[in-house]
């Protein structure tokens, strides 16, 4: 396959899992010629939860206008996920006052011949509790607790969410979501004190697994900079940089805004 249909498939997906999160949110989602956003007056500060994913160029520029004007009047933070190639996107984001905010890469691994891992030392289930995951990822990203599940809500359509357990307490989560043919990995978090066990590769191993045995052909992510070694090491390549770009208003200007999910 190649690049363009796996940054395509990329973002596909986002805009399936970014759609999902907003109706369980109980958010705004505008759907508009190709283009997704996703307007969610609850959490103003966090611009990963009032997203804009594009298609194509053309379709953002010439809804652009509609989209600020929405954001404007819900009074929030906002992105515009970017494919580093897409320049002219760039500058027009540039010009009407948007900044870079970060750079996750979008990641994809081909899934034919993924074998089961053995879970067979860890205490997870493939049926977390969405609360439990969600606090996690608030720890995981310096967000104040609740943040997430007012962003993503507590039942996103086809989400299935991996926890895992040390000693009773929630230590490791990813969360995966089909779209077509391709099994979307999310929220990859581990609590600070249970990290360097593998327990997130583990359940990611699974997930992927478990996706290929539901006719996924393919798995795509939106990769940290901490996260990006892990999934290369599972088998996922690089396929470039996706830039946020964020127009934050000056009344939200000091509200720090941590980096975007794994």
């Amino acid at each position: 396959m190649d690049r363009d249909r796996w940054l395509e498939l990329n973002l596909r997906g986002m805009q399936a899992a970014f759609s999902s999160f907003a109706r369980s949110a109980g958010a705004e989602l505008l759907e508009l010629d190709g283009v997704i956003a996703t307007v969610n007056a609850a959490v103003p500060e966090r611009s990963v939860f009032n997203s804009v994913v594009y298609l194509d160029p053309e379709a953002l520029a010439a809804t652009y206008d509609e989209l600020a004007a929405a954001y404007a009047e819900a009074g929030c933070s906002w992105t515009v996920w970017v494919p580093e190639q897409d320049m002219g996107t760039v500058r027009m984001l540039e010009a009407a006052g948007h900044t870079l905010d970060a750079q996750p890469r979008a990641m994809g691994i081909d899934l034919d011949g993924v074998g089961e891992p053995d879970l067979s030392g860890l205490d997870w289930t493939d049926q977390g509790d969405a609360e439990e995951m969600a606090l996690l990822n608030d720890s995981a990203y310096g967000y104040e607790p609740g943040t997430w599940l007012r962003g993503m809500g507590r039942g996103a359509e086809g989400l299935h969410v991996y926890l895992a357990r040390v000693d009773a307490n929630p230590a490791a989560t990813v969360c995966s979501r089909d779209a077509d043919e391709d099994c979307a990995i999310w929220m990859v978090a581990t609590a600070e004190w249970a990290r360097g066990r593998g327990l997130s590769t583990a359940l990611m191993q699974k997930a992927i697994f478990d996706g290929a045995r539901r006719a996924c052909r393919t798995s795509t992510l939106q990769a940290t900079k901490l996260g990006a070694p892990v999934y290369r090491r599972i088998g996922y390549e690089d396929l470039g940089a996706l830039g946020m770009w964020e127009f934050r208003p000056p009344e939200l200007a000091d509200k720090a805004q941590p980096g975007p999910p794994a």
